[in-house]
């Protein structure tokens, strides 16, 4: 079981990654999200960042049906991620070894080239 404070952990020692201030966390590389936390939203009720869901990016709609399709306990969407390469990741149900792999294939995803260059070993 990981929390917050791990995602920040991992996100952060990821090379180009700055965390973009906010009630949750958030971060990014490049301007690029990659991670941060899910603001809830219901209707007729303010939003609510819940730090124990992460929004995570996975790229493509393949790979987020395949984890929402063979991990349900452990990722969701909601309609309003319809059609966007994110699934929301419920931080209490992975540990450290696995919020590492989800967080660094973000990253991966979303770091450009030209950073990349610069960077061995992260995530190979």
């Amino acid at each position: 079981m990981v929390d917050a404070e791990d995602v920040r952990r991992v996100a952060l020692a990821l090379p180009h990654t700055v965390e973009v201030p906010s009630d949750g966390f958030d971060f990014r590389v490049a301007d690029k999200g990659f991670v941060w936390s899910y603001p809830e939203r219901v209707p007729g009720r303010p939003r609510v960042i819940r730090l124990d869901i992460a929004v995570l990016y996975v790229g493509d709609e393949a790979e987020k049906q395949a984890l929402l399709l063979g991990e349900p306990d452990v990722f969701f969407t909601t309609p309003g991620y319809e059609g966007l390469p994110l699934v929301l990741l419920r931080l209490g149900q992975v540990d450290l070894a696995r919020l590492d792999e989800l967080v660094t294939d973000a990253w991966r995803m979303r770091v450009p080239e030209t950073l990349l260059g610069d960077v061995q070993g992260v995530g190979t």
